[in-house]
């Protein structure tokens, strides 16, 4: 094929990078400034260091246009409170007194005020802190942050665009704050909040910004007609400032559907539209529209989520579609590329070939920088570049490592029976109640214990050498001795091994089936200073031997009580991986189910009357579009069944979900059909209980009373009160007491306490109760 050059150059930007740097550098530095071996300044260094870093890699790579205000020492979102000076009032004094302490203890909390709620950012990983607002709400414009970075940007000689939540989006994302009925809508504020925005975009205009790009993804969800018209109106406002920088409208990971014919009438200079599968939609609701004649579109035609490379010839025909769609078409990824790795050219123990296949953030910049060349000089001048895309392609779609016949004919072979459990819950719990013996609101935890950085070393000696295997196991043993001891000294009623072989949740198990790849250096963001490695479902996926029974079983020798199977559940295993981009969701979830089938299996085999499947991730994989949903729910909630639809009736199946707004998925909670559910619920106040009980959950199920995500150790009647309140709406046979989730990034000393006033907590309200 053969693309006429542009009638005005495209140009190459993103609308964000991964901020850690390529070893974890702001990791490590915010943690030692919070641990006291960090300085303030040297942590602002550090952070001044990486945007240089990462403006230098971009410009190196051909983007001719890049993001400032992206980077962020937490979260982008929270940066955004402070910007608009939402401030929650139990957090002022400690601002006040700081603005770098203050605002991390907005993050993170402190012994004696809690943290902003955090849940998922959209249909990803990456946890936002949500913006707590009233009707008593002030904001008040402070834009020194972005300011300062745009003009780090221009003394580098850098063409910067400033990046912001749009305003829209982040009403949309706020909740009420505590005290504020619950029926409150944010969105009422957006008249109040407008002029803040007018005056940051004045700041920045002032300060050499010719664009600035304002982030407006909550327009790709179903909007009310009263959402549509807040959208209309802001950017009427904005519009019409008299002097204000060029405004790029962007949204991503969906089609806009109904604001796109609001936005694209808007005053604004230009939008940035998602072009890749997620939102294929967009190229015919754009050309529906009459397109954006006189105006800037940014295409993200690169999967800004995922790691494979990019279709050089199917992107090159999308760009040359909407050459006539708009006066000026530039090219991006779809999304921000927080979302991905840095740089897959780190990666060592991948096969070469393989690795042709994957593009990380840095490969990712120079393909978009391929395109936006050919689109602008032609085809011929990317002729080769073109050649080596299509062998990879080919490469990939040949190869062994993508088809397993014997996967793909069991996985074909599966009845409707195999996902159903044998008896009804009524019956399951019966039997498991006489089997267990356990009292009424009985303890336990989620499944890890602290990761101690003895438990990391081992594991980087034994990766260098300096240990073996026998040395190394032998301190896993010892790890798990310390674990059970202090659980049944603290009185946990069913226990956990607590995980001390285990490197993440989803990538221990990864390494150990076949089909999928795991990276020594992905390092992607979750929250804050946590990161993860997501391995990449690669090809058809087997378990070759058991994964987890050793060590479950050699936990249960050491006690009485039970000790629960842990494993990680199909979607999640999806969601937090990055999954294959040729074939359907739901084929890969039903292969991962049949693995993980087989596990269940081996651990009820060797003793466990307790089995928690994690599925965490469910929420956060459901469509952003309604549209969507129930085809999504119904392979992800078939794929959980078949996973668990094996085991006999006494055996307890739990599952556990966290971070996550839940109401909108409790039927299909419900149809998991686990025995026991925990969730989070100590950052939301037991919202959940009440939505269980709103549906009439029928199972057991424990909505979490210590917030796992916060340093702060909450009293045992802190716990009580909150246990109280779940009582409130799930009955004490069926209410469990456990944190809101893992406690792998905990302290010991912070973890024994809590754990200890949470079994203090659950024996006072079950004193209280009349059938105790």
């Amino acid at each position: 094929m053969t693309a006429k050059p542009a009638a005005a150059a495209a140009r190459a930007t993103v609308y964000g990078y991964p901020r850690q740097g390529q070893h974890r550098e702001l990791k490590k530095a915010v943690e030692g400034y919070w641990k006291g071996r960090v300085t303030a300044d040297a942590l602002l260094e550090t952070a001044k260091d990486l945007r240089r870093s990462n403006w230098r890699q971009l410009a190196d790579a051909g983007i001719h246009e890049v993001p400032t205000g992206d980077f962020s020492y937490y979260d982008h979102v929270l940066d955004t409170s402070v910007m608009v000076g939402a401030v929650p009032d139990r957090h002022r004094a400690a601002v006040a007194a700081g603005a770098l302490d203050g605002y991390f203890a907005m993050a993170r909390g402190t012994q004696d005020v809690a943290p902003l709620e955090m849940t998922k950012w959209f249909d990803t990983n990456y946890h936002y802190l949500v913006p707590e607002l009233g009707p008593d709400t002030v904001f008040a414009a402070d834009s020194g942050k972005q300011v300062g970075e745009l003009a780090e940007a221009l003394a580098l000689g850098h063409t910067p665009r400033p990046v912001l939540v749009g305003p829209v989006t982040y009403l949309l994302l706020a909740k009420p704050a505590p005290g504020v009925a619950a029926d409150f809508e944010p969105l009422t504020l957006l008249d109040r909040l407008l002029p803040v925005y007018a005056e940051v975009l004045g700041d920045l205009r002032a300060a050499g910004a010719e664009w600035v790009q304002l982030d407006e993804p909550a327009l790709v969800q179903d909007r009310t007609p009263a959402e549509l018209n807040a959208a209309e109106r802001a950017y009427r406002v904005l519009g019409a400032l008299a002097d204000r920088p060029k405004l790029l409208v962007a949204s991503y990971f969906d089609q806009l559907g109904e604001a796109l014919p609001v936005l694209a009438k808007a005053p604004v200079d230009g939008l940035a539209l998602d072009f890749t599968e997620a939102a294929a939609g967009n190229l015919d609701a754009l050309a529906a529209v009459g397109g954006l004649p006189g105006k800037r579109l940014v295409a993200g035609v690169v999967n800004g989520r995922n790691v494979w490379i990019n279709d050089y010839e199917k992107s090159l025909a999308t760009l040359g579609t909407l050459l006539g769609l708009a006066g000026r078409v530039d090219v991006a990824a779809s999304c921000s590329l927080l979302h991905v790795p840095l740089d897959a050219a780190a990666e060592r123990d991948i096969d070469p070939q393989v690795l042709r296949w994957l593009a990380f953030a840095k490969q990712k910049t120079a393909e978009i920088a391929t395109l936006a060349r050919g689109l602008a000089q032609g085809t011929h001048t990317i002729a080769a570049d073109l050649a080596a895309n299509r062998a990879d392609l080919a490469s990939r779609a040949g190869s062994a490592i993508t088809h397993d016949p014997a996967v793909r004919d069991r996985a074909a072979a599966v009845t409707d029976a195999a996902g159903r459990r044998a008896a009804p819950y009524a019956e399951r719990a019966a039997a498991q109640r006489a089997h267990l013996g356990l009292p009424l609101l009985p303890t336990t935890t989620i499944g890890s214990f602290p990761q101690t950085a003895e438990l990391r070393t081992a594991r980087a000696e034994l990766r260098a050498g300096r240990i073996d295997t026998a040395g190394y196991e032998e301190r896993i043993r010892n790890e798990i001795r310390d674990v059970l001891a202090f659980q049944e000294k603290a009185g946990i009623d069913v226990l956990v091994h607590g995980e001390p072989e285990r490197n993440d949740m989803v990538q221990y198990f990864a390494e150990q089936l076949v089909g999928y790849l795991a990276t020594q250096h992905g390092w992607v963001q979750s929250y804050g200073t946590r990161y993860v490695r997501p391995p990449v479902l690669a090809g058809d996926i087997s378990r070759p031997e058991p994964m987890t029974v050793r060590w479950t079983r050699y936990a249960q020798s050491l006690t009485d009580r039970p000790v629960k199977g842990m494993l990680t559940g199909p979607v999640t295993m999806l969601a937090w991986s990055f999954v294959r981009d040729d074939q359907p969701l739901g084929d890969t979830a039903r292969q991962v189910a049949l693995a993980l089938r087989d596990e269940v299996g081996d651990l009820e085999a060797a003793g466990a009357s307790v089995i928690q499947v994690d599925e965490p991730a469910l929420r956060e994989t459901l469509p952003l579009r309604a549209a969507g949903r129930a085809a999504y729910l119904a392979w992800a909630t078939e794929a959980f069944r078949l996973t668990t639809g094996g085991v006999r009736d006494r055996t307890q199946i739990h599952t556990h979900m966290c971070y996550a707004e839940f109401g909108d998925i409790v039927q299909a909670i419900d149809d998991l059909d686990a025995d026991v559910i925990s969730l989070e619920a100590a950052r939301s106040h037991m919202q959940v209980a009440r939505e269980l009980a709103a549906h009439g959950y029928p199972r057991e199920a424990g909505p979490g009373v210590y917030d796992i995500h916060s340093p702060r150790v909450p009293s045992a009647e802190e716990a009580a009160s909150l246990l109280r309140k779940g009582l409130d709406a799930i009955p004490a046979e069926r209410l469990w007491v456990n944190p809101d989730c893992g406690l792998k990034t905990r302290g010991w000393p912070e973890t024994r306490t809590s754990l200890e006033n949470l079994v203090a907590a659950a024996r006072t309200v079950r004193a209280e109760l009349p059938s105790s």
